[in-house]
């Protein structure tokens, strides 16, 4: 059974945890994620494994810090850095052409790589504190409903986690909005708590039919 220490003392371990391959369930200010480091595709191969997650089902990357996308992405387009300073940290994941650090296991072998920087103190300070992103993706199964507190969490992983800090209910509790910036207009991907209108708003546009 993963451990159910409390924050403040869980924090540090929740670090050497992710920095020795682990995989560690946390919060953020959508629904509850489940993180590997993402330099290491080991660890975020057995992320895969934990959720039972396709293998052709690439996996977002956390960033502490808006300024933080150019470590896992390159050739930003201007309206990715545009999206990032409006919304981040915030509920919208950009789809980017992905940076070479970036192991193939994160991407699904893929050329562009999904990012968000969560608005959640403690999930900011764990990836500050590991001292790199973190592949992550919602803490459940694959396929089943998304976990908003530790102990639904709890209840879909278990010990396929070696760790769940448990930050009480997640405050939004619906997954994040994604926009497809690779192509020359932003797809929406997955509807989320940001609309598409919102989105071409902040970039000076309309929606595209």
């Amino acid at each position: 059974m993963a451990d159910r220490d409390p924050i403040d003392t869980s924090l540090a371990r929740a670090v050497q945890l992710l920095r020795a391959g682990e995989l560690v369930a946390f919060p953020t200010d959508t629904v509850y994620g489940v993180g590997a480091l993402a330099w290491d595709g080991k660890a975020v191969a057995r992320l895969y494994a934990a959720k039972l997650r396709p293998a052709d089902k690439a996996i977002p990357i956390l960033l502490a810090d808006p300024q933080d996308i150019v470590l896992v992405a390159r050739h930003l387009p201007p309206s990715a850095l545009l999206l990032a300073e409006r919304f981040w940290p915030g509920p919208l994941t950009l789809v980017v052409p992905k940076g070479a650090r970036v192991p193939a296991e994160v991407t699904a072998g893929g050329d562009t790589v999904a990012v968000r920087v969560p608005d959640h103190p403690l999930a900011r300070e764990l990836i500050r504190q590991v001292g790199a992103p973190l592949a992550t993706t919602s803490a459940n199964l694959s396929g089943q409903p998304p976990s908003v507190t530790a102990e639904e969490v709890q209840a879909q992983l278990g010990d396929r986690v070696a760790l769940i800090l448990d930050g009480g209910p997640c405050a939004g509790g619906v997954a994040s909005t994604v926009v497809d910036l690779t192509g020359p207009q932003p797809r929406l991907l997955r509807a989320g708590p940001l609309s598409l209108e919102q989105i071409m708003a902040a970039l000076g546009g309309e929606p595209v039919p």
